[in-house]
């Protein structure tokens, strides 16, 4: 990181090792599960950590009494602050006052500091911040790292007022942020609307269609129907872009995160699962039920979370196929066979069974014209609400920085 700046008078900079103490939390025993029913032990995992920096408790786990007793000595504080160390790196919080003392996951650590002396949402907010980004290694997107080491947290410096003023400062970010996070609220509504208005005129698309036309199965219409490798493959710094779920689950092929395979890997996975413009990617984990098209000529290889399917262009176009996937009815059929409790999932033979009407391609032709007009003009209106809401995002960075800096 660029050099420590110049604090107020009456500030100073402290490791989180000069005031504070780190501890991580501890997986369950080897064997042993966790609960979906209710016992006096919760059990918090980096899945349930939120964004807004809490903790989501809709899927909370919990561990039975014996289990407690072997690793009650790894339990967190609604006064500590979480860092998620391993899987999704660098996400923080506080544990609301109801979890107070649940078991932490080992793939999380806890800030353990006297709240008497520091406010731990001024922490807090230290921890969103670009100077404890940089810090951590986590300030630009090009970053892989496998773990967070505690060593290097301890070396993380934060710049600390005197306790009132860290009171008044925190205070002072609650009144800001909450204007901008009930503005950023309002664009996410409008975007979320676009897509209900989207998934009603495919819905509606679907319903015209099935009047009219047979019902054909995933299966009838495919050349083949695979998935990317199920091994983990070796990873290195640039090479052959190799995606998995979550590079194709917001509806577009991003290569933004992703990591690499050397060509020679690649050949040998294009092997099984060769992917060329005009396949369909469908999504199997995580957010299941997701189709696109591929529209771009760089290769790539991809993970077991994703299927392959290459259709048969006599009988069906691919941006048909893309359209018909995504429709609240193949979506609906999608997540009936889906497989699991804390991941679902569908196997291959759950995705050749969806089915859906099937006319003619020149009547595919004419439905896809329909659909992308509409999409279009939809994509434009989430574009430009996307771009106020990642300016209000920005205003917040730039907020911070200047909080901890004395400048608010």
């Amino acid at each position: 990181m660029a050099e420590l700046y110049q604090l107020p008078d009456g500030w100073e900079w402290k490791t989180i090792d000069e005031f504070a103490t780190i501890k991580s939390g501890k997986r369950v025993p080897k064997g042993k599960k966790l609960l979906d029913d209710v016992t006096p032990y919760p059990y918090i995992r980096v899945t349930d950590f939120a964004d807004n920096g809490t903790v989501d408790t809709l899927d909370i786990k919990y561990i039975s009494e014996d289990i407690y007793q072997q690793i009650k000595n790894y339990t967190i504080t609604d006064e500590d602050i979480y860092i998620s160390v391993a899987g999704t790196i660098g996400k923080t919080g506080i544990i609301p006052s109801e979890l107070n003392r649940a078991n932490l996951t080992e793939n999380a650590v806890k800030i353990v500091f006297d709240n008497s002396k520091y406010d731990k949402n001024f922490i807090f907010n230290f921890t969103n911040s670009i100077t404890f980004m940089e810090q951590i290694g986590l300030a630009t997107k090009t970053v892989a790292m496998p773990k967070l080491a505690i060593k290097r947290l301890k070396e993380v410096f934060i710049p600390l007022p005197p306790l009132e003023e860290q009171k008044r400062i925190v205070s002072k970010l609650d009144t800001l942020f909450e204007k901008i996070d009930k503005s950023i609220s309002l664009h996410q509504k409008n975007i979320d609307e676009a897509n209900v208005f989207m998934a009603s005129v495919l819905n509606d698309v679907f319903v015209e269609l099935e009047e009219k036309y047979e019902r054909r199965t995933v299966f009838d219409l495919c050349t083949k129907i695979t998935d990317g490798t199920h091994a983990t493959p070796k990873y290195i710094d640039s090479g052959v872009p190799f995606l998995s779920v979550k590079n194709i689950s917001q509806g577009i092929i991003s290569f933004d995160d992703t990591k690499y395979v050397s060509e020679e890997e690649h050949l040998t996975l294009s092997k099984r699962c060769n992917v060329e413009r005009d396949d369909i990617l469908y999504t199997k984990v995580g957010t299941t039920g997701i189709a696109k098209v591929v529209d771009t000529d760089i290769e790539f290889s991809i993970f077991v979370s994703i299927a392959l399917l290459k259709p048969k262009k006599d009988l069906i176009s691919s941006m048909y196929f893309q359209h018909i996937l995504n429709s609240p009815n193949c979506y609906k059929q999608s997540q009936n066979r889906t497989r699991g409790v804390a991941n679902r999932n569908l196997v291959l033979n759950d995705i050749k069974q969806i089915n859906f009407p099937l006319p003619p391609i020149q009547t595919q032709q004419k439905v896809v014209a329909y659909l992308d007009e509409i999409s279009q003009k939809i994509e434009i209106l989430k574009k430009a609400q996307n771009d106020k809401m990642q300016s209000l995002k920005s205003l917040k960075a730039s907020i911070l920085d200047k909080a901890f800096r004395g400048e608010i």
